[in-house]
């Protein structure tokens, strides 16, 4: 595996987070082409993510190495995506969005500090108070006319399963590709009982067929392949600081694309993650 640069899994990172962005929406979106809901739709991501990248896998990764480091890899994120699609439904992908990004590079810094021994640096901390609050003022009308404590629950559940996720990956960090491929495996598989009994063949039409492509390899395969580069040489709490560029693609692709509307304070909340995170990945061979 070529050795990758700090400033390179910047870029990664920042490129996952990007695709990530446009995730929720095709998730969104196939609750009602498709007519799946939130564990149908992880389950087919997770699945066709993995098919996309081992097609693109010109050496298939060794399994019996690779299994008892994906297994928690793929249950881990079995609990995170489903639980993140279970929160956007119970309380919009706003308020899902908002409080699952917010506390994971909480989760995420507490953990690499207690158990990693990563440190700290200013320029980190700085990012790690300056980009929740940039979260909380993007979608601060949205968290007020929230009423569904059981959808915050399940992002604080993604959350949590997200940042174990990210720790895991970061200390046990060769062969990203393998543990990309096997996690998504190993998640389809924990999600399959669940799904089949709801239901897990969608509505096929054009439209629910291009979103679960989409899904698979955008959001999914590209996304995930370089988010674990990104860990063989990122500390685990600027990924995961990074990784908020997702929330500030999402709000401006519904301005863009849906015609939604930000008010002056969302605005100024989109600009102080974006901030964030920039100087964060430009400074990111200083964090190490």
């Amino acid at each position: 595996m070529t050795p990758v640069s700090a400033r390179r899994g910047a870029v990664y990172v920042s490129v996952a987070a990007t695709a990530w962005g446009t995730g929720g929406a095709a998730g969104a979106l196939l609750f009602e082409s498709g007519h799946l809901g939130p564990v149908g739709v992880s389950f087919w991501r997770y699945l066709l993510g993995a098919a996309f990248l081992l097609a693109l896998t010109r050496r298939p990764p060794r399994v019996r190495h690779l299994t008892w480091r994906v297994l928690p890899v793929g249950a881990g994120m079995a609990v995170y995506q489903t639980a993140y699609f279970a929160a956007i439904a119970g309380s919009g992908v706003a308020v899902a969005t908002v409080v699952t990004m917010g506390a994971t590079p909480i989760f995420t810094a507490l953990g690499a500090r207690l158990l990693l021994r990563e440190p700290l640096g200013p320029v980190a901390r700085g990012a790690l108070a300056a980009a929740p609050a940039g979260l909380v003022l993007l979608t601060a009308e949205s968290v007020v006319r929230a009423e569904s404590l059981a959808g915050i629950g399940y992002a604080l559940l993604s959350a949590a399963g997200y940042a174990g996720v990210t720790l895991f990956s970061r200390h046990h960090r060769t062969d990203p590709q393998g543990t990309a491929v096997g996690g998504f495996a190993v998640g389809a598989v924990c999600l399959a009982p669940f799904a089949l009994p709801a239901g897990v063949v969608p509505e096929l039409s054009v439209p629910s067929v291009a979103l679960l492509l989409y899904l698979g390899a955008v959001p999914t395969a590209l996304a995930y392949s370089l988010f674990f580069r990104a860990l063989t040489a990122l500390p685990a709490t600027t990924v995961s600081i990074i990784s908020l560029g997702e929330a500030a693609g999402a709000a401006l692709i519904g301005v863009v694309l849906f015609g939604e509307r930000l008010t002056p304070l969302a605005w100024g909340g989109c600009a102080l993650l974006l901030a964030a995170v920039a100087v964060l990945a430009l400074r990111a061979e200083t964090e190490m």
